[in-house]
């Protein structure tokens, strides 16, 4: 059994009801699919029957003698019955009999095959919902780096279409080692008991077609997983480009998007037509080879009635019928084992993701911490993304109560001590210590629940502002989130609104301005009111204007708590308790403002560079 096979059958498990009753309903389904052809036969014999004078005698009453022939006796006791009522009310009584119980089977068997696909469908739809929830699980569980080496395209490509082809292939399964089996077993069952001969003639054709068929679907599996993945590239350039459409208006890049694009949809193209081509194929030539063997069975089989006598003519169209009853089973096994390899390709790509580690998790028995009494110790800490070090044997304390800020240009590792403090990333050497306890001994959730974090990007969701912000504080009242808008500032543009606190923000917050959105995020973090809190260049993106009413914001937020500022403008932190320049990755100076302006260093031409501004 194929290993990602294995991994969907837990899976599986609620469902194990459906299962069963889907299996019951597939035998009686290939039982009666067999049975109903079978019961053509003596509506033959009432059609064909040679004129009264011709008959011999009148057919014996059977008598049973064990369950071994119970078939036998079935079909010799319908038989007799036939004859009597025959002889007692005439033919037209005993037609509509036969008739009768060729629709009562074709019933039977098509009622059983709604009952199996009923039963299937819940399989499919459950285990395809719970697929979805443990995905999407793991995707937000999973830490920040491992994203930093994909494309959210392809991680979308996996959740959705990879799992709805998981659904779509791996289910014909339960038909393939089930249903037309059973349905073939009990057609050559009913074959052999007609005529050995012929079936055994039969025989002969069966593998040469299955090889054939076997041959075309070479190679499939890899195709498959080279289309699934290029179809998380496409939605990737898909997402990118409505992302960025200003950027791409603006510099006249619409051509250069397309390109990508068109050629992203043209290597799928030519995939999927291959693909496409194999599974068409897979169907016509099933169906090709079948009427060879039908056509070379109606010319050996035509010979027994006509020229050798041994096999009754009704008898004979009975067996055509099971033998071509065969092909639509056969076809069904040979196309469900394509659609199977792009399932196990779908598959693939979908347990990659579900089965990564996550690198950055709690410890067992990790510590859970609610408060914050002392400091936060950074010490002698190294970290790199690739092989260069980012942060160098870089320490500092952080007192309760206090303001810290870290400022240096662009790439000094500025932005990289809050992915640290939230774990985001972890460090390479060192430890960083909340009152005396590493934050790596700590329960992940109880950290976070320590920190409150502002970032440069005021990151909203496509919902109310009141929803928004209970993200921060899910039991928060109403109350409590107007005083978090009055601290943030944004209370004096959102009473203004019609629909107030449940005004849609918008997709990413568009329908208000950069500084608008900002200070809901900062109101975001004052309704959590955490004990610490890290803003990341919160006010660096913004204008003028918008800046003062934010730094109001912050400055209202931070008010008896323990800040870290990560600065981009340097008259935003004049008030720090410390000021800590970094450069490269290590620390070049520190002290409080002044202190810096006198030591008339990197700070000092940092503060003149920005009074030109």
């Amino acid at each position: 059994m194929d290993k990602n096979l294995k991994k969907i059958i837990p899976y599986t498990k609620p469902y194990r009801s459906n299962i069963v009753w889907n299996i019951i309903f597939n035998v009686l389904y290939a039982f009666f699919s067999t049975l109903s052809l079978i019961t053509m036969f003596p509506l033959l014999e009432v059609l064909f029957q040679k004129k009264t004078d011709d008959v011999v005698a009148v057919i014996k009453e059977p008598v049973y003698t064990d369950i071994w022939n119970i078939g036998t006796y079935s079909k010799e006791y319908f038989f007799y019955h036939i004859s009597s009522l025959q002889e007692t009310y005439g033919p037209e009584y005993s037609l509509l009999l036969a008739v009768g119980l060729v629709i009562t089977t074709f019933l039977l068997k098509n009622l059983f095959n709604y009952l199996a696909s009923l039963h299937m469908m819940f399989l499919k739809n459950g285990v395809l919902s719970d697929l979805r929830k443990t995905m999407f699980a793991k995707i937000i569980s999973l830490p920040i780096p491992f994203y930093s080496k994909r494309t959210k395209g392809d991680i979308m490509a996996r959740m959705l279409g990879d799992i709805s082809q998981v659904q779509n292939s791996f289910f014909v399964i339960l038909e393939l080692i089930v249903r037309e089996p059973l349905t073939i077993m009990f057609a050559i069952y009913a074959m052999l008991k007609i005529s050995l001969e012929l079936t055994l003639f039969v025989f002969i054709f069966i593998p040469i077609s299955g090889f054939i068929i076997s041959r075309i679907g070479k190679n499939l599996k890899s195709k498959s997983t080279r289309a699934q993945e290029e179809s998380g590239k496409l939605i990737s350039i898909v997402e990118e480009s409505i992302t960025g459409l200003k950027v791409v208006k603006s510099y006249n890049a619409e051509s250069n998007f397309k390109t990508k694009f068109n050629s992203s949809v043209n290597r799928l193209l030519k995939l999927s037509n291959s693909i496409g081509n194999k599974n068409n194929l897979a169907s016509p030539m099933s169906e090709f080879m079948g009427i060879v063997t039908i056509a070379t069975l109606l010319w050996y089989g035509g010979n027994l009635v006509l020229v050798d006598k041994t096999l009754e003519g009704e008898l004979f169209l009975v067996y055509l019928l099971l033998a071509y009853n065969i092909l639509t089973p056969a076809k069904a096994i040979s196309k469900a084992s394509y659609s199977v390899k792009n399932g196990l390709a779908a598959a693939e790509r979908v347990f990659e993701i579900l089965e990564q580690e996550d690198t950055i998790a709690s410890k067992t028995n990790a510590i859970i911490k609610t408060d914050f009494t002392d400091s936060i110790d950074v010490n002698n800490i190294n970290f790199r993304y690739e092989k260069e070090n980012v942060l160098k044997n870089f320490s500092i304390k952080v007192p309760k109560g206090k303001t810290v800020a870290l400022v240096g240009q662009s790439g000094s590792g500025k932005s990289t001590i809050a992915n640290l403090l939230t774990r985001f990333y972890d460090v390479n050497e060192g430890n960083i210590l909340i009152d005396n306890i590493n934050i790596k001994d700590l329960d992940i959730h109880s950290l976070r629940d320590l920190l409150g974090l502002v970032t440069q990007d005021s990151i909203l969701f496509n919902d109310t502002i009141k929803n928004n912000l209970l993200i921060g504080k899910e039991n928060a009242t109403e109350q409590q989130i107007i005083e978090s808008l009055k601290i943030a500032n944004a209370w004096e543009f959102i009473k203004d609104l019609p629909d107030g606190i449940e005004t849609n923000v918008g997709d990413a917050g568009n329908n208000f301005s950069g500084g608008q959105k900002q200070r809901l995020s900062i109101a975001r973090a004052v309704l959590k009111n955490p004990p610490i809190m890290i803003l990341d260049e919160a006010t660096s993106a913004l204008d003028t204007e918008s800046e003062r009413l934010v730094q109001v914001a912050l400055e209202n937020m931070m008010k008896n708590r323990t800040s870290i500022v990560i600065a981009h403008r340097l008259s935003t932190i004049q008030n720090a308790d410390n000021i800590i320049v970094m450069s490269r990755g290590e620390i070049a100076e520190q002290g409080k403002h002044d202190e810096l302006i006198a030591l008339n260093g990197i700070y000092k031409k940092l503060v003149d560079m920005q009074s030109f501004e």
